[in-house]
């Protein structure tokens, strides 16, 4: 569907992508993470021809991107724009006609998906009565207009409330059981890791990790031990034999070092807080994550 072949660009001395390479494969959910500013979106930019790399190619079903192919895609910019002081679906209406959707179609279709998000009430208001919530899924919608073959959302649950998160993952995984793909960029692991088939993680402009969800938590989420406890957590931090550690305040992932014995590990634990919960389960995405792009700032091993 979509391949990145080593991708640079630079602005100035500034190098905001250096040799991204993936692919994106059909009817899968593909997550494009990393932390702000790790070229996610320049990367985005050059997939759909906003901006040209120094050097790499885009191919879409096999061929360099080019106009006739742009009907094809949809992008949800995490910087919205709509027109506020136009009624709702003026403005979708208007969106459908800019990919070439018949006005009475693109109404039928605006209504429908209206209906679906629950705001067909709303149709006739303007824009800027709309909440942010109202005015994210408005802007989701007229993604959704002319029928792409490919979806590209980025930070699509900004701005959303926890039911309407629910609501946007639950048409995310629609729009996939319809033979839509979809590039979901995001740098909230935990939306990530409920919704993606594969990921290609960026740090600094480069490809730290890559590959399918379950063939990368297997490899480098394995023998994590997960606690829950009470007590003060800073005083976690004076444990040996940890090779990685994602502490929250109730909350830690801990991957010990080669050798370390679980059993005396705990043993530890349990003199420094009251242990309600000692497991070893899978290594979360946002653990990896974390771990990955501290690597990464270290020189230490590239996981990808």
């Amino acid at each position: 569907m979509l391949q990145i072949t080593d991708l640079r660009k630079s602005y100035g001395a500034t190098r905001a992508l250096d040799g991204v390479s993936f692919e994106v494969k059909p009817g899968e959910i593909f997550g494009l993470l990393g932390p702000n500013g790790a070229g996610k979106t320049t990367t985005i930019r050059i997939s759909l021809g906003i901006i040209e790399p120094d050097s790499g190619t885009v191919l879409f079903n096999g061929k360099e991107l080019n106009a006739g192919m742009k009907d094809s895609l949809a992008y949800l910019p995490e910087e919205r724009g709509l027109y506020r002081k136009s009624r709702v679906i003026d403005v979708l209406v208007y969106f459908g006609g800019l990919r070439n959707v018949q006005p009475i179609d693109a109404r039928k279709r605006a209504m429908h998906w209206l209906e679906k998000f629950e705001l067909s009430g709303v149709a006739n208001h303007k824009v800027d009565e709309l909440s942010k919530g109202m005015q994210q899924k408005v802007q989701f919608i007229s993604c959704l207009l002319h029928e792409p073959e490919l979806l590209i959302l980025d930070e699509p649950f900004s701005g959303l409330d926890p039911v309407n998160q629910i609501v946007m993952k639950d048409l995310i995984r629609e729009m996939k059981t319809k033979g839509k793909t979809i590039i979901f960029s995001t740098h909230q692991m935990e939306q990530a890791e409920r919704l993606c088939d594969e990921i290609c993680l960026i740090n600094k402009g480069r490809v730290v990790l890559y590959g399918g969800l379950g063939q990368i938590k297997r490899k480098y989420g394995d023998g994590t031990i997960h606690m829950e406890f009470e007590g003060e957590s800073s005083n976690l931090k004076s444990l040996g034999g940890i090779a990685a550690m994602d502490l929250y305040e109730n909350y830690a992932e801990v991957r010990i070092r080669d050798g370390v014995s679980r059993h005396e590990f705990l043993k530890q634990v349990v003199s420094l807080v009251d242990v309600t919960k000692f497991s070893v389960e899978e290594a979360s995405l946002n653990s990896i994550f974390i771990n990955a792009v501290n690597a990464d700032k270290t020189g230490g091993e590239n996981v990808a």
